[in-house]
């Protein structure tokens, strides 16, 4: 890597609500990362995390003042921020069975097995996550 070059940092799912609806809930560095990759195109997010916003939506547990769809709300996050969403691969399923892990919630195994399979941070305030062998996390 260059001196200077942004690497893929990928977004656990929390982050995005965060930056969408209530930015002081980030860190001071989640928040510099978040700018940082935006202004890079070097942010991502799995795609389970879209699934997991539309759960959030569909059981009132998001803010909807604008009255969009969740699907609409899930553009405009994609969009504003410049994130690339990653499929779940043979891989990425394979390593979110890994014994690494902690954490019992199936989506956040896939998104931190998502990172490690793209050598890439994870920006996520999960401790649960935070402590998994190998995976480089940044809050």
């Amino acid at each position: 890597m260059k001196h200077g070059q942004a690497m893929l940092t990928i977004c656990d799912t929390h982050v995005l609500l965060f930056w969408a609806d209530d930015p002081s809930r980030l860190s001071t560095l989640a928040s510099a990362t978040v700018d940082l990759g935006i202004e890079s195109r070097k942010l991502a997010c799995s795609d389970i995390t879209l699934w997991e916003i539309s759960m959030l939506y569909a059981r009132g547990r998001l803010n909807n003042r604008a009255g969009v769809s969740s699907s609409a709300y899930i553009e405009d996050i994609l969009c504003a921020m410049n994130l690339a969403v990653l499929p779940i691969t043979p891989q990425i399923a394979e390593l979110s069975q890994s014994t690494n892990f902690i954490h019992g919630d199936p989506a956040d195994r896939l998104i931190a097995a998502t990172s490690l399979a793209h050598q890439a941070s994870l920006l996520s305030a999960d401790e649960k996550l935070r402590a998994t062998p190998g995976l480089r996390c940044i809050w």
